[in-house]
């Protein structure tokens, strides 16, 4: 029986919000947030959860953050909130900023501090116009960089995120590398990175000069696109296209980046440096904020070309300072734990796609995982309703998990969590993926994937 009591107050609360807020993405499970801690969150009727989700990557070291980063903020506040820091100084943006560039080769360290992620990828791309004096921008399909005008001329992970809502920016989108749906109906390795020859070939050829693009603004890791992860190589061959024709290379870390891959750049991963990061979400420590990191070569941007008036609240940067501390005085211990815990997490899915069917494809890098459900691995039809059930399922048994994709189901927990809350939730998950298989392929044989 599910453990999950939805009460009288929790259906009060939702049926206000439908009334009183305009539509936006919630999810179909009835949580109504109230507090958490460490691994776990609690809604308002008192339900425990074990956090699956992050609260969408933003609680990487904890939900509601660790006790230094709380009081820090509580500290701030009583001094002063907001400094109007892109037209006065202030010293704690500053502290910040030599913490956080610290991560980095030292070739980084010119930021610019905004709200969020969207308006960290709105200052990248005003930056790279700046910078190149070139008018296109290029991106992925599938890709997710944001909602406002700017950054919604790169997003193209959903139609109904788009319609209605153009003119865009000059923006030209390419597939990217999804070698388990490839685009172009290729295999790797043997495509040689046929995605690579497809923008010299078409976009670069017959759409828009290499040198009228300005940069190119791509996920390492695929978020809402489906947690797409390309091979090893890609990303530097598209580096050696885009220096080729002088086009500023953007990583749109907020989602994959601060740890959550294993390193504080996703893009690490893969041996590539961009000329421009983006990061937000776990930045703030769940606090809103944007960072938009430049490489010290690129020419300054002219004064006025781009401001905030929230960018560097001190209450924000308050807790990313003391977040940004503690993460770098103990940036080897969190990448060992990241990758750890994130091998044996993934080695629990592989068991678990062998078992059961539903399971088309785990993939994922760090604590950044998912799974992809489908209706038969051959056709590798989605299996979008069934996903949704067993995240609903899993929900009133005491795990939260988002959807991303058409079907798959996103797996990013706290970075801090327990081995033991990681194999709790983890059960819950296979429980609920077993009625789903067993509901679409009849009931399974052999002992369950649990470690």
């Amino acid at each position: 029986m599910p453990k999950i009591k939805i009460t009288k107050k929790v259906n009060e609360i939702i049926n206000k919000d439908k009334r009183l807020f305009v539509t936006t993405t919630k999810e179909s499970y009835p949580f109504v947030a109230e507090r958490g801690e460490g691994d776990f969150a609690y809604d308002v009727a008192g339900n425990r959860f074990i956090d699956f989700s992050s609260f969408i990557s933003v609680y990487n070291f904890g939900v509601n953050a660790n006790e230094k980063v709380r009081t820090a903020i509580k500290n701030q506040v009583d001094k002063l909130m907001h400094s109007a820091f892109t037209d006065y100084y202030a010293e704690l943006p500053v502290k910040f900023a030599e913490e956080f560039t610290s991560m980095f080769p030292k070739q980084y360290g010119k930021l610019f501090l905004s709200n969020s992620g969207t308006e960290a990828n709105e200052a990248a791309i005003k930056f790279s116009k700046v910078i190149t004096k070139r008018s296109s921008i290029m991106a992925f399909y599938n890709s997710f960089h944001g909602r406002t005008a700017g950054s919604l001329a790169l997003t193209s992970s959903k139609l109904v995120q788009r319609e209605h809502m153009g003119p865009f920016v000059n923006a030209v989108h390419v597939p990217y590398p999804y070698c388990y749906r490839c685009p172009l109906h290729q295999s790797y390795p043997d495509c040689g990175f046929a995605c690579i020859d497809y923008i010299k070939d078409y976009p670069l050829s017959k759409e828009v000069s290499g040198n009228e693009v300005a940069a190119f603004v791509a996920e390492p890791i695929q978020g809402e696109g489906g947690y797409v992860v390309p091979p090893k190589g890609y990303f530097k061959e598209l580096k050696s296209l885009t220096d080729s024709y002088g086009i500023l290379f953007v990583s749109d870390e907020i989602q994959a980046g601060y740890f959550r891959a294993g390193k504080p750049a996703a893009l690490d991963n893969f041996n590539v440096r961009a000329d421009i990061y983006t990061f937000a979400k776990s930045v703030g420590a769940g606090l809103p904020m944007g960072v938009t990191m430049l490489r010290n070569g690129l020419p300054d941007i002219p004064a006025g070309a781009h401001a905030t008036t929230f960018g560097g609240n001190l209450a924000v940067v308050a807790g990313a300072y003391a977040l940004a501390k503690h993460v770098r005085s103990n940036m080897r211990s969190i990448e060992e734990q990241v990758h750890s815990k994130g091998r044996a997490m993934k080695a629990r899915l592989e068991k678990m796609k062998e078992r059961y069917e539903i399971i088309g494809d785990v993939r994922g890098m760090g604590m950044m995982l998912a799974i992809e459900l489908v209706k038969d691995r051959k056709s590798k039809e989605p299996a979008i309703k069934e996903r949704d059930e067993v995240i609903e399922r899993c929900f009133y048994n005491g795990l939260l998990l988002l959807p991303a994709g058409s079907s798959t189901i996103r797996i990013i927990p706290p970075l801090t969590v327990s081995m033991r809350n990681i194999e709790q939730g983890l059960d819950i998950l296979e429980d609920s993926l077993e009625q789903a298989d067993r509901a679409m392929h009849g009931k399974p044989t052999g002992k369950k994937a649990k470690s």
